[in-house]
């Protein structure tokens, strides 16, 4: 009885499976909703979200601060004359106005 020198058809079958799989995989795991990719862009995407975050916490923090300093509890006179001036356009007797 002599023996085949090629390969059986299974077995090139299931190393063809196996390698297909592995490229699947290994391309998921680089391109794929949860790949490296991805991971690198939400990273990205955390950092200028966090920096917008900072800004509009300041920004909160300055509007609380003039609220405050406009409330009935604690008037700032200088910024209600501030204001007055901005929003209404008003203006004191003894200054001049040049445009």
């Amino acid at each position: 009885m002599a023996r085949r020198k090629t390969p059986a058809l299974g077995i090139l079958a299931f190393f063809a499976v196996a390698f297909s799989m592995g490229a699947y995989f290994a391309f998921a795991a680089v391109q794929g909703d949860y790949g490296l990719f991805r991971r690198a862009e939400i990273q990205a995407d955390s950092t200028t979200l966090e920096a917008e975050l900072d800004r509009l916490e300041a920004q909160v923090a300055r509007m609380e601060n003039l609220t405050r300093r406009l409330s009935d509890d604690y008037l700032d006179i200088d910024l209600l004359d501030q204001q007055a001036r901005d929003v209404l356009g008003l203006l004191r007797s003894d200054e001049i106005v040049i445009r």
